[in-house]
């Protein structure tokens, strides 16, 4: 390498912001965020009713879950301490802006989201988050998060299948009671051994408006562009078990949950990693 090139190089590389990708180099993140709701904020996943951000899936530090934080720490120590948690327990997609716009200020260059479950969620199956409603409020977001970060990635994780949940918790009597005294999303968990029409039919309708917001998510990750990764719905068709599920309340991820959610969702997003622009070959 001549001293001109070497000098060139140097130049390059210095002029490239914290969290940008250098020519040549593959993408890293400097600081990431995790956006959301319970379940990115690991809430009941070390204690009762406590939130675990340790244990999140996407920017915890528990070695056991190891998340998306740790995997990406490990191949870059840059990133060691910038881990911000923005997830907040009983948050709908009506509070995704905000979250967007704290992200922003902490100059989040990687970005996690996973949200919706409290859209369906709700006292009464009429209140359930219309679809149009949850596609422009996420699209909306990710147009601030485009603003203020324009260089930003984001990864969108789908929303699991409840309907899931109680198939494989209806049999169990202390699940049953978690759901009816803490009255846990009870637009699919209500009345949980109950086979009559009705009650499937309301089941199924819940489970549709989820496959209809990670419908919307794809849509709204695919207008953003090249940096937006869907995980084209690892997460919604996840076999989990009640193994995977907090006996605090029998309803959001335990630790072992939280990795595997780590697990099926990294991979989505693991290309980024493998990036690498040519470098320019200057004139002698």
């Amino acid at each position: 390498m001549t001293a001109l090139t070497g000098l060139a190089a140097l130049t390059v590389a210095q002029a490239v912001p914290a969290g940008a990708t250098a020519v040549g180099q593959p993408w890293r993140p400097v600081v990431m965020a995790a956006l959301g709701d319970s379940i990115s904020a690991g809430f009941n996943a070390c204690g009762w009713y406590v939130t675990c951000a340790s244990r999140s899936w996407s920017t915890g530090e528990h070695r056991d879950v190891r998340s998306h934080y740790l995997r990406l720490r490990a191949l870059d120590v840059a990133l060691a301490g910038h881990n911000v948690n923005l997830a907040v327990p009983g948050s709908t997609s009506a509070d995704l802006a905000g979250q967007v716009t704290q992200a922003v200020g902490h100059r989040a260059d990687y970005v996690t989201l996973l949200i919706g479950a409290q859209d369906v969620c709700v006292s009464e199956e009429r209140l359930m988050t219309p679809v149009a409603v949850y596609e422009s409020r996420v699209a909306g977001a990710l147009a601030l998060l485009r603003a203020g970060r324009p260089d930003a990635r984001v990864f969108v994780a789908s929303i699991p299948d409840i309907s899931r949940l109680w198939q494989t918790g209806r049999n169990n009597l202390v699940a049953r009671g978690f759901w009816e005294v803490g009255r846990i999303c009870p637009t699919m968990l209500a009345r949980p051994t109950s086979t009559s029409a009705a009650d499937q039919a309301r089941r199924d309708r819940v489970r549709d408006r989820v496959i209809g917001f990670n419908a919307a998510l794809a849509r709204v990750c695919a207008a953003y562009g090249p940096n937006c990764r869907f995980d084209g719905n690892e997460v919604f068709r996840q076999a989990f078990t009640l193994s995977h599920i907090s006996k605090w309340d029998f309803f959001h991820p335990n630790a072992a949950g939280q990795r595997l959610i780590a697990e099926k969702t990294y991979g989505a997003m693991r290309d980024w990693l493998a990036e690498e622009e040519p470098v320019p070959v200057l004139a002698p």
